[in-house]
């Protein structure tokens, strides 16, 4: 396996990926991203050198983005309130891959890659209908803030976001 920060030339997979991870959530009843999230977001990431990717072979196995700031950081109270946080965004796991153990080694990578530039917590947000995603969370070690960040798509449609936190 392969991690590494994303490459333009990964872009035409990445998206396929992600609508194949998009049309399992919707199967679920977790119909929370679409055909313009997160897909429309990669092209910034990867110019802005904060999209990581792993790689089995030629094959796109998992991918996620980490920002020092999230529009609902001030939304939540969060255990850690000294030192610089990054924010974990659009973790994914290849369809093919699920029940591997990839997504909990792409939250230790996202950890690792947190501490190396000088974060002192990693933190996340997830809709609260994403119950397998919260259940991924816990199970390594994030711990749930308090308060609740609702992302407003449009009138009918508000996301309700948890906090949750890893002191790295």
């Amino acid at each position: 396996m392969n991690f590494r920060l994303a490459a333009m030339e990964d872009l035409p997979q990445l998206k396929q990926v992600y609508q194949d991870i998009i049309r399992n959530m919707d199967n679920h009843q977790i119909c929370i991203w679409d055909d313009i999230y997160p897909c429309a977001f990669f092209e910034e990431d990867i110019k802005n050198d904060c999209l990581y990717v792993l790689f089995d072979q030629k094959e796109l196995v998992s991918a996620f983005a980490l920002h020092n700031t999230s529009p609902g950081e001030k939304a939540v109270e969060w255990q850690e309130n000294k030192g610089k946080a990054c924010y974990l965004d659009r973790l994914g796991v290849n369809v093919n891959y699920l029940k591997k153990g990839i997504g909990s080694w792409m939250l230790q990578k996202a950890k690792e890659t947190a501490k190396e530039s000088g974060a002192a917590c990693l933190r996340l947000f997830a809709v609260d209908i994403n119950e397998p995603a919260i259940a991924l969370y816990k199970k390594n070690g994030f711990i749930k803030g308090k308060g609740v960040y609702d992302e407003i798509i449009d009138e009918d449609f508000i996301l309700h976001e948890y906090g949750f936190e890893a002191v790295l």
